[in-house]
């Protein structure tokens, strides 16, 4: 709405209007996701997962080919979430020997993975195997609870 409409050409209303009517493009950047947030959103992205229920434990099956075991990092955070990190470097080899890449299509960078993990999954028990390219992170479950024994009460002549 214009303040000019009512007569209004006050320099204060002038301002306040234009407080008012916020151009789209400050709504838009307010509204922006973060660097970070696309980086690890992609990240997630690329690094498919398969997830098994097991009788006795969960496991967790990404390929990881040619990413050192050392620079695979798996965590528990928040409690409950399990978080698979790492980055996918390029071989050295290949600007020593002075050759050029003609055509890449295999991924480099960081990779990210977040799990949230099942109540009955023990934080304590999880093991991780990275063995021909293939991560393997193995979550126990808990042993079910035993069933509650009925009580018996004896009963007194009074």
């Amino acid at each position: 709405m214009d303040a000019r409409i009512f007569k209004l050409e006050n320099p204060l209303f002038t301002t306040l209007q234009n407080l008012v009517d916020l151009p789209e493009e400050m709504e838009k950047a307010f509204n922006t996701p973060s660097k970070t947030y696309v980086r690890d959103a992609q990240a997630m992205a690329y690094t498919p997962a398969d997830v098994k229920e097991l009788t006795s434990a969960y496991e967790f099956v990404l390929d990881m080919p040619g990413v050192k075991s050392g620079e695979i990092k798996v965590q528990v955070e928040d409690g409950n979430t399990l978080t698979i990190t790492g980055e996918r470097r390029r071989d050295d080899e290949d600007k020593e020997s002075g050759g050029k890449y003609l055509r890449m299509e295999r991924r480099v960078g960081k990779f990210m993975r977040k799990f949230s993990l099942p109540d009955n999954a023990n934080l304590e028990a999880i093991s991780a195997v990275c063995r021909d390219g293939v991560l393997t992170v193995t979550v126990q479950k808990l042993p079910p609870p035993e069933p509650k024994k009925p009580k018996t009460i004896e009963v007194k002549i009074a």
